[in-house]
């Protein structure tokens, strides 16, 4: 009872606004469209604390064409396209528990490859600049649905290398499997792990790769020092920042809402931990969001 009165009395409030940055940076992954207020709202705070640009991502189909409408409209953003990795086995398993609240039937292999080409012809467009989040998510899905993410995983890293796309990766409680496919199908030359969530001598392993590695919130949360040696490891040209708005909200403020304009916070945090001046990391993340995107 305790448990749900503190959850329930938590603090929801938006955290305030960071002194701004001198240097501007890219929010590499965001979902603005699960947050509050306008997309031109959330963009006009960023904006205003030195986060210039974003890229949004797509997690389903409607999802994913939402991302590409808006980056069509704005030039600060870019679309990302994808069926999330617990997407793929609930198109073709369905949906029975509902825990998504869509309570879809089973559509199968058809409904899957429909759902697919969908993705293929957004990735087409010109203001897409990845493909994903995609990957694999052994959290939610159970064994019934591992080889279904792994084929969506493999369809979607064809769709990227065909297009010329950053693929941005999704891997939870998955590492093993996502590098292996990854090798097993050769990564895209641009591969990102969107927040990175594995220790130091994976960072290494995908430092000799030549891929990104986008930190979050949690690098910040007191008890990942597993997370901060990771960053450690990472070569400063391979490091990228997000916030996976409205998630993952970096301490101070962890349970509150998270935005884009909130990456000072993170931001300040990794500077201090690798005893970097903050406009020498923010320099470094700028250069290597553009590079890793190629916008």
């Amino acid at each position: 009872m305790a448990g749900s009165k503190n959850k329930k009395d938590q603090d929801r409030t938006p955290p305030p606004l960071p002194e701004p940055l001198a240097v501007p940076v890219a929010d590499s992954h965001t979902h603005l469209d699960m947050q509050s207020g306008t997309p031109a709202e959330g963009l006009a705070r960023a904006a205003s604390v030195g986060v210039t640009t974003v890229v949004q991502v797509g997690c389903d189909v409607p999802g994913s064409q939402w991302a590409a409408d808006l980056a069509a409209q704005y030039e600060q953003v870019h679309a990302a396209v994808a069926l999330h990795p617990n997407e793929a086995p609930r198109i073709f398993l369905g949906d029975p528990d509902g825990w998504s609240g869509q309570q879809r039937k089973a559509g199968g292999q058809d409904a899957l490859d429909a759902a697919l080409a969908e993705i293929d012809r957004l990735a087409a467009l010109p203001h897409v600049l990845a493909v994903g989040e995609t990957g694999l998510d052994y959290f939610r899905t159970g064994p019934e649905g591992v080889d279904l993410q792994k084929e969506s995983f493999r369809r979607h890293i064809e769709i990227a290398k065909r297009h010329g796309k950053a693929l941005v990766i999704h891997d939870r409680d998955a590492h093993q499997d996502v590098i292996a496919l990854l090798l097993e199908e050769g990564a895209p030359e641009r591969t990102v792990f969107h927040c990175y969530s594995g220790d130091a001598e994976m960072a290494r392993t995908c430092a000799e790769h030549g891929w990104y590695l986008s930190f979050a919130g949690p690098v910040t949360y007191k008890a990942n020092h597993a997370l901060r040696e990771a960053l450690t490891a990472t070569p400063l040209d391979r490091v990228l920042i997000e916030t996976d708005a409205p998630f993952l909200t970096p301490h101070p403020y962890r349970g509150r809402p998270n935005a884009p304009y909130l990456i000072p916070v993170t931001l300040r945090a990794m500077a201090d931990h690798l005893a970097l001046g903050e406009d020498e990391l923010a320099t470094a993340i700028a250069a290597n969001t553009a590079r890793a995107f190629d916008y």
